[in-house]
């Protein structure tokens, strides 16, 4: 059922079935949680061990198990630098097939809607900043992340060719880096949010002299917490109908020294840190213009990096290695 709100066609998720692919991860808590605050009443989370999503027959039948009108989708093979850079062929497989059956399955099923999540590492390397939607097809990737943010991208074309062709209601969305509680604190697989916070608390606690970054902390990144990304998406959910790609973000861009100093201070960490140069930066800046989430569905996000940081850290203190550590 779709109702009027504000002048702006608005779907009421409650009474939708709903399926969120990913809907266990880090983002995924988030959007769940987000969904239930709308008192949706039908939420599904696949899990891997009953469905893998890289196979047709699995989706097939997980779309049969829940009968989704609405799937969102937020299941990624993703990790920071180092990871993009060991797995650049499982990245580019894994997250390509998922999202290309899932669509067409998604198709045939007769599902009412799909929100596709992309990533901001679509985006090309040297694209003018503020990245503008309009810029995304203007160059290539930073070649560490090209081949997930390729795979990833290729959902916007199959989202606007199946609206052309099929009249398929899919949405494309792309949030910028996210950070929050139940991030991947994983130091082989972590973006750089979670890598520090882990490298400060363990270096406090053991007393250590200095942490060693990646990179030479010059570059530029914007971070959106992960709970104004999850309510962004719902937003779009209910508000959006065109496959136009549209930015997820804070619009706050910082440089990786100052946000590392940052997290130094709140954690409390006294020591040193080294910027091992010898480590790739990544793509040199990243800032997104967020002007079309606002005018299409009313999204700003409304939580500072550094509030954002706080609850973070304040978490992972809290849940530390699966024991408690007194937070700064």
């Amino acid at each position: 059922m779709s109702l009027k709100k504000e002048g702006v066609a608005y779907m009421n998720l409650s009474e939708k079935r709903i399926v969120v692919t990913g809907g266990a991860g880090f983002l995924g808590k988030h959007v769940v949680e987000e969904l239930h605050l709308k008192q949706c009443q039908h939420v599904y989370v696949p899990r891997s061990r009953d469905f893998d999503l890289r196979k047709e027959n699995d989706i097939r039948h997980m779309l049969q198990a829940f009968k989704p009108e609405i799937i969102i989708h937020l299941a990624a093979v993703v990790g920071g630098i180092g990871a993009n850079q060991k797995n650049p062929g499982k990245f580019f497989y894994d997250n390509l097939i998922m999202g290309t059956q899932l669509i067409e399955q998604a198709r045939l099923f007769g599902v009412e809607k799909f929100v596709a999540i992309g990533t901001i590492c679509s985006y090309p390397k040297f694209a003018t900043v503020p990245f503008m939607e309009e810029d995304l097809w203007s160059g290539y990737p930073e070649e560490t992340n090209a081949p997930y943010g390729m795979a990833k991208k290729m959902m916007l074309v199959q989202s606007q060719a199946y609206r052309e062709q099929y009249g398929f209601n899919s949405i494309y969305l792309l949030p910028v880096n996210l950070y929050g509680p139940h991030d991947n604190f994983d130091l082989e697989t972590s973006h750089v949010i979670p890598a520090i916070i882990r490298k400060c608390v363990e270096a406090k606690q053991r007393k250590e002299e200095q942490i060693v970054l990646w990179g030479t902390g010059n570059v530029t990144r914007e971070f959106i917490y992960v709970e104004d990304a999850a309510r962004a998406i719902v937003s779009a959910t209910e508000c959006f109908n065109a496959s136009d790609p549209i930015n997820i973000g804070s619009g706050e861009e910082t440089t990786i020294r100052h946000l590392a100093e940052t997290i130094q201070q709140l954690c409390g960490y006294k020591g040193q840190i080294v910027w091992d140069a010898s480590k790739p930066d990544g793509q040199p800046r990243r800032q997104l213009d967020t002007r079309k989430a606002k005018a299409a569905f009313g999204f700003e996000a409304s939580t500072p990096l550094l509030s954002g940081l706080q609850k973070t850290i304040e978490w992972y203190c809290q849940h530390a290695l699966g024991n408690e550590v007194k937070a700064p």
